[in-house]
């Protein structure tokens, strides 16, 4: 599963970067838990929460139905 989490996150990359930030896979849980490290531009940002939970999570979850949840590792 943390292949497939990873390769997702390579899609979602680009997007964040754009915005001069990115994001760091730290684990995947054997429960489907996913914890990731927002940095750049992102860590720090009042939306990051918003970012992990309503974009990060959201695809993640749509690619690999075995994540549960997306927490950030700050």
């Amino acid at each position: 599963m943390k292949e497939q989490v990873q390769e997702v996150l390579e899609k979602v990359r680009p997007s964040l970067q754009a915005d001069g930030g990115d994001v760091e896979l730290v684990d995947v849980s054997d429960d489907g838990v996913v914890t990731v490290k927002l940095t750049g531009a992102c860590h720090g940002c009042p939306m990051s929460q918003m970012t992990l939970k309503m974009g990060i999570e959201r695809i993640l979850k749509q690619h690999v139905p075995e994540v549960k949840e997306v927490v950030s590792a700050d």
